[in-house]
């Protein structure tokens, strides 16, 4: 028997329900940590069933929006690694923490549902290639002198790790707005930076939008 062909169009339709239903979780657990999948469905303009064909229950489109996350993660440190290279640690932490921020402040409200709902692992298992880097940076700015070695350089990062999550974290209960440029600023401090070199570096690293702004 000749198996029925799938036509194009309705894996297209599928592609763009599947990436709807993702870009409105985003949106709407922002909102409301708790919102069920059915309201999620109607926020996102589908049928229960629709949602469900697609994620099956609450853990996988958490886990769905996790990969996402992931693969954004990776995508900017590969867009990144070049700068980090080529530059003294200082510069390259500053544009490493410029690189990921975009993603973080996108993800930023994943990290604590991920942690509720999918457990500490998964997370930290999303967050290790951006760790990887961040020590790898830390240990040649503590051979080159700009960093400080009373912390082992692994955990120097996983404690930058923390702090930049609870910076996040201040960003959802809106006592914080930055685009990268306090933050960047205050871990080069938390490296061992002197203030006005710290604010030197980042206004230097900084995208163009950013500049000026280390004062802020």
């Amino acid at each position: 028997m000749t198996k029925p062909v799938v036509r194009e169009p309705l894996r297209r339709n599928s592609r763009a329900n599947r990436e709807r239903i993702l870009a409105t979780a985003r949106q709407e657990l922002g909102r409301n940590p708790d919102a069920t999948l059915e309201e999620l469905a109607r926020a996102a303009g589908v049928v229960r069933r629709t949602l469900f064909g697609h994620f099956p229950g609450r853990e996988a489109l958490l886990e769905a929006l996790a990969q996402e996350a992931s693969e954004a993660l990776r995508s900017a440190l590969a867009e990144g690694a070049a700068f980090a290279e080529s530059e003294p640690a200082e510069r390259a932490f500053a544009g490493f923490v410029f690189s990921l921020w975009p993603v973080g402040d996108r993800y930023r409200l994943l990290l604590s549902l991920a942690r509720r709902d999918l457990g500490a692992q998964r997370v930290a298992e999303v967050l290790a290639p951006a760790r990887a880097t961040a020590t790898a940076i830390l240990e040649r700015g503590r051979r080159e002198g700009v960093f400080h070695a009373h912390l082992p350089a692994e955990a120097l990062s996983a404690g930058l790790e923390a702090m930049t999550v609870a910076l996040l974290e201040s960003v959802n209960d809106g006592l914080l707005e930055d685009d990268g440029t306090r933050v960047a600023t205050a871990l080069l401090i938390a490296t061992g930076v002197p203030e006005e070199r710290a604010k030197s570096v980042v206004e230097a690293v900084a995208p163009e939008p950013a500049r000026g702004t280390t004062d802020a």
